[in-house]
């Protein structure tokens, strides 16, 4: 028997081994064509399985109004970053990590709001919207660490509400995420992320130790809306503050470093949801200023740029956002 499951237990790590090395290999030549390309991006070689994490359901089919702006070419400046012009809102240079949970569509909704609500404070709140709350209560979102409807969670802010929560451990919010920070890159200081998440229980209460009341760390949307075409979201962009965003992921979109990401090579791996915070212009070239939730040691700090202007794999079909009740 014992020898049965040591075999057994070979055969597992073995088939890990494995199944890594053909991970690692297969974004090194995936990072070679890129860079052999000298497109607009550079690439860099990653040794794990992205695909959990993509957990944005683009096939949306929460219905909400659409926002549309009366616009002119020079309305907009041709560069904007948010946290220049509104410094004190300390969310907006944050970079969070949902670990190996499905749970993009969460992450990307409730940083834009922690964004809005400090922009439309004036910049005195500095509140963070939980991706524990949203991700584990919001039934009609989807099906939690397995995938979401990124329009659900701005619907689900303005009805339910969502409690104040920020990254694992924290202890001034009311529900901070249950996972640790893990380790998206070949050599991390974070540890290896599990192999596999479940979703969390609901929980109406905070969390151990934390002497907040639920009900009254509870933030809500005063409304829910879409926006499309590179133009609208600009502006909303402009007026109002980072908006979620969703785009089609492919294999040479994880191997991303620096520059401005175009789709050049690789299969389609899933939908994926982030933060749109800003845009500007790169040697030419367009681009939108984003911030993924797969850590600081992914990409170019945790963000990346990507092509503006030609919907660049599905980037400017959909954007979501709502204005907070302050």
């Amino acid at each position: 028997m014992k020898a049965a499951l040591l075999i057994i237990a070979f055969i597992s790590v073995s088939s890990f081994v494995s199944k890594r090395e053909f991970i690692r290999n297969n974004y090194k030549e995936i990072a070679k064509t890129v860079n052999s390309l000298k497109t607009t991006w550079k690439a860099t070689t990653y040794d794990r399985d992205f695909k959990p994490l993509l957990g944005a359901i683009l096939d949306d089919i929460v219905s909400l109004p659409e926002k549309k702006f009366k616009l002119k070419n020079n309305d907009l400046p041709e560069s904007y970053d948010p946290r220049d012009k509104y410094p004190k809102c300390e969310s907006l240079n944050e970079v969070r990590d949902q670990a190996n949970c499905g749970s993009c569509w969460a992450f990307g909704g409730v940083e834009a709001m922690s964004d809005r609500i400090c922009i439309h404070s004036g910049q005195k709140l500095q509140t963070r919207v939980s991706a524990q709350n949203l991700l584990a209560c919001c039934t009609s979102c989807g099906f939690g660490c397995d995938g979401g409807l990124p329009s659900s969670t701005w619907r689900y802010w303005q009805n339910t509400g969502i409690t104040t929560g920020d990254l694992y451990g924290d202890n001034k919010t009311c529900q901070p995420y249950f996972l640790p920070p893990c380790d998206h890159h070949i050599e991390g200081s974070h540890g290896a992320c599990p192999p596999t998440v479940d979703t969390p229980e609901c929980k109406t209460d905070c969390s151990d130790g934390n002497k907040k009341e639920y009900s009254s760390e509870l933030t809500y949307g005063e409304n829910a809306y879409s926006i499309s075409g590179e133009n609208n979201i600009m502006q909303e962009i402009y007026e109002n503050g980072p908006v979620e965003g969703s785009f089609l992921v492919y294999e040479d979109f994880v191997t991303y470093k620096s520059g401005v990401y175009q789709h050049v090579t690789g299969e389609y791996l899933g939908g994926h949801a982030i933060k749109i915070l800003g845009w500007g212009v790169e040697d030419g070239v367009k681009y939108w200023l984003c911030v993924n939730s797969w850590n600081e040691e992914w990409g170019d700090k945790g963000f990346f740029k990507i092509k503006r202007g030609s919907n660049e794999s599905g980037i400017e079909n959909n954007a979501y956002a709502g204005m907070p009740k302050l």
